[in-house]
C-alpha cells in the first residue's frame, strides 16, 4: 500500500514523466519550456524552424518612435520589447496607454520598469476583446511587432476607425532544420503517445511541416499537440493531428499542465 502511495505522488509530481516535449520556439529560447518540462518529469527536443533578428536600420527606428508616441502602443511579444529596447529607451508617456499581447510581454516590460496592462486571455483575440481598444475611432495605435504571423490585430484595429501606426522591430529568419534534430525526434516517434507538441505558433508549426522528412509523416501525426488556443488547436487538426488539447494560454507551463490533463 505504501509503495503504490508513493508511486502515485511520484505521479502527482511528475505527471508528464517520460515525455518528450517538441519546443518550437526560435532558436535560443527555449529555457523556459525546458524548465516547464523538468518540473514535469518531462524532457525537451528543441526544433527550431525559425530564428529572431532585431532590426538596426534607420526606416525601424524611425517607424518605432512614431509608433511610441501614439495614444495606445501595443507589444506583440517578449521579442518586440527586447527588439524595441534595443534601437531606443523605453518609456510611458502620460496619459498613454502601454498594452502587453500577454504575460511574457507584460513582464518584459516590466523588467524596463514600464507597467502594462494584459488580457486575461493571452493572444490576439484577448488582445482585442480589451476594453481599452474597443471606442478607438480616430484614435492613433501603436503597434510593436514583426512581419508576418497571424497579422489580424492591426486590420481589426482599422476597421474599428484607429489610426494605426506600425513598427516592425525584428523579423524571423527561416532555419534549416538539422539531420541530428530530425534523427533525435524519429528516436522520440518510436513511442509517438508519449511525445507532445507545444504549440503557440503556426508560422512554426507550418515551417516545420514543410520541411518534414517523408518517412516520419505517419507517426508525426500520431504525437499529442498541446495549443495555445483553440484557433492554433485547429491549426493543427487540419494539419492532420487528431490528438489535440487546448491550453489556457501559451505560457509553458500551461501548455504542458494541458497535455498532462488530456493525454496521461
Amino acid at each position: 500500500c505504501q509503495a503504490v502511495l508513493m508511486s502515485q505522488r511520484a505521479s502527482d509530481a511528475s505527471p508528464l514523466a517520460g515525455w518528450t516535449v517538441v519546443s518550437l520556439r526560435p532558436r535560443g529560447q527555449h529555457a523556459g519550456m525546458r524548465s516547464a518540462a523538468a518540473r514535469m518529469g518531462a524532457r525537451v527536443l528543441a526544433l527550431s524552424p525559425l530564428a529572431i533578428e532585431a532590426r538596426g536600420d534607420a526606416a525601424s527606428r524611425k517607424a518605432l518612435g512614431e509608433a511610441l508616441d501614439a495614444d495606445i502602443v501595443l507589444f506583440t511579444s517578449p521579442n518586440a520589447v527586447r527588439a524595441a529596447a534595443a534601437l531606443r529607451r523605453l518609456r510611458r508617456a502620460r496619459r498613454q496607454t502601454l498594452l502587453a499581447v500577454g504575460d511574457g510581454t507584460r513582464r518584459a516590460l516590466q523588467r524596463l520598469g514600464i507597467e502594462a496592462v494584459a488580457p486575461t486571455r493571452m493572444d490576439s483575440e484577448g488582445l482585442l476583446a480589451m476594453p481599452q481598444l474597443q471606442a478607438v475611432d480616430g484614435m492613433r495605435i501603436g503597434l510593436v511587432t514583426a512581419p508576418g504571423g497571424r497579422n489580424r490585430i492591426g486590420p481589426t484595429l482599422q476597421a474599428r476607425g484607429a489610426d494605426l501606426v506600425r513598427a516592425d522591430v525584428y523579423q524571423r529568419i527561416p532555419l534549416d532544420i538539422t539531420e541530428v534534430r530530425w534523427k533525435a525526434l524519429a528516436d522520440a516517434l518510436a513511442k509517438p503517445q508519449r511525445v507532445v507538441l507545444a504549440l503557440s505558433s503556426a508560422e512554426a508549426l507550418d515551417a516545420v511541416l514543410r520541411q518534414r522528412p517523408a518517412k516520419l509523416e505517419t507517426s508525426l501525426r500520431r504525437i499529442a499537440v498541446a495549443a495555445a488556443s483553440e484557433r492554433l488547436a485547429q491549426v493543427a487538426r487540419d494539419a492532420g493531428f487528431r490528438r489535440v488539447a487546448v491550453a489556457a494560454d501559451a505560457r509553458p507551463a500551461a501548455l504542458l499542465r494541458a497535455a498532462a490533463d488530456a493525454f496521461v
